[in-house]
């Protein structure tokens, strides 16, 4: 399996910079900007450059990242609307790289105050007594980030904060401000904060954010409390309520600034490179090495993928995740190296066989239409055949395959299996004149390895098999091509 280099990740770099108070971040030259300002600079500088502004988000570049683009700039907050497996979360964790990469707090405040411009009780008053000697850190863009995956029990208190009975109990008054303990949004201040699955938080609690959105600040129980918050509110969900879990209030919805519909990867390229990009699995701890896959293995399971997205038994308001293509990418190479563990095969390649394995492994991940009850297992084999088949003709329509059919007419069947070894069935096919076009239209090289040859000729064998040209008999665990 080709292996694209992961997502990249922000890795704190060891040396930030060095000015430490007040005073020397002011002789620095540091200029104090909003988030949306940061955000906004540091978007236009990648737009002037070649720089990748959206890292591991693929198949968005002409539908989604431009609505996005223009969000940012606006200085929106935004909604991300789209079915499971689209890529939300990760487009909205790549908002990160967009920050500074490193930004001066006011050492040991909860809500990350600029030292420039504190607004918490605790960091005015530390900052009117230390002067130009007020103590200052530094904190990496990947500090920036802070999630909530919305569920029902999620309160108040998470978002925004409550009163502290431990402060309280240290002999603090209720009236007192420094008895709050803030919650995941002002803890977020000046950077970016993500609510994931935003209609399962209750509408009682979505009306704690209304003031987050437009007026900045957050309410605590009865105090006259305000902090002027810095931060881009983000959030996703479903745009349809098919698990009828509860709706984002409409005042909340009108205060986003931004609403972008994500989706499915449009093109077949885009759901391949998808797939290369995720289905990565680490095989450095395996005797046996990565397992091959070659390209055309790789298409089938795209090609599945994009049949069951459209298929009508499957139900379309939760739609098809992507990790199903992850899934069922992982599942075939992991049928390879067990052939190759239990038979002795020198490297792992993964063959036509090993595509039976997908179906009970992806069942779990697609909701079938309640008239298909009993039914899914079929349908989806269904629906690998039929991807097989446009692959086959895809790369090999119009190849000569009449040595390769002379070959069954004149030596009788050939059993493979999950379990057979790929110099095995090179060995029982025999020679077979045509073959080396066969793997020539599959940009395979059949003398580099047996296995890939292996592979090349189980889907030539498969899809006369579809086209009806050859005879197919499968028992469990083999498969007899050319059989009664």
């Amino acid at each position: 399996m080709e292996d694209l280099p992961a997502p990249p990740r922000h890795s704190i770099p060891p040396t930030p910079p060095t000015s430490v108070t007040l005073g020397e971040l002011r002789r620095s030259g540091h200029v104090h900007r909003p988030v949306r300002a940061e955000l906004r600079n540091n978007l236009v500088a990648l737009m002037r450059g070649d720089a990748k502004r959206f890292p591991g988000i693929v198949g968005f570049d002409e539908t989604v990242l431009p609505q996005v683009e223009r969000a940012i700039l606006a200085g929106h907050d935004i909604v991300f609307l789209g079915e499971r497996g689209q890529g939300k979360t990760r487009l909205i964790r790549t908002l990160v790289s967009l920050l500074d990469e490193w930004s001066p707090a006011v050492a040991g405040c909860e809500i990350n105050d600029h030292p420039y411009a504190p607004v918490c009780g605790r960091c005015r008053t530390l900052a009117a007594e230390r002067g130009d000697e007020l103590p200052v850190v530094w904190r990496h863009r990947s500090e920036r980030f802070g999630e909530k995956l919305a569920t029902p029990d999620t309160s108040v208190g998470d978002l925004i904060g409550d009163v502290d009975p431990i402060k309280v109990a240290e002999g603090r008054t209720l009236g007192d401000p420094e008895t709050v303990h803030y919650g995941l949004v002002p803890r977020t201040n000046r950077g970016i904060f993500s609510v994931n699955e935003l209609p399962d938080l209750a509408e009682r609690i979505q009306v704690a954010l209304l003031n987050v959105l437009e007026e900045r600040d957050i309410q605590v129980r009865g105090y006259l409390l305000r902090l002027p918050l810095d931060l881009l509110l983000v959030a996703s969900a479903n745009p349809e309520d098919y698990t009828n879990r509860g709706r984002i209030i409409t005042p909340l919805k009108d205060r986003f600034g931004a609403e972008v519909r994500t989706h499915y990867p449009l093109a077949l390229v885009d759901e391949l490179a998808l797939i290369r990009q995720e289905a990565v699995i680490s095989w450095a701890d395996s005797p046996l090495g990565a397992p091959a896959m070659a390209d055309h293995l790789l298409e089938i399971v795209a090609r599945f993928t994009r049949l069951v997205r459209d298929a009508p038994q499957v139900d379309h308001r939760s739609g098809v995740s992507a990790r199903l293509a992850v899934a069922a990418a992982e599942t075939v190479a992991a049928s390879a190296v067990r052939r190759a563990a239990l038979t002795g095969e020198e490297t792992p390649t993964a063959r036509v066989v090993d595509l039976a394995s997908i179906v009970p492994a992806v069942r779990g991940k697609v909701e079938f239409d309640q008239l298909e009850e009993g039914r899914e297992d079929e349908v989806l084999a269904l629906l690998l055949r039929r991807a097989i088949a446009e692959t086959f003709r895809a790369h090999l329509a119009g190849a000569d395959l009449a040595g390769l059919q002379a070959r069954f007419d004149a030596d009788g069947p050939v059993e493979t299996g999950e379990l057979v070894p790929a110099a095995e069935l090179l060995r029982r096919v025999g020679p077979v004149p045509g073959l080396a076009a066969i793997l020539n239209r599959l940009g395979v090289d059949g003398a580099e390895s047996p296995g890939l040859a292996a592979a090349a000729l189980e889907l030539a064998m498969e899809g006369l098999h579809l086209n009806r040209r050859l005879a197919k008999e499968e028992l469990p665990g083999r498969t007899v091509y050319g059989g009664s």
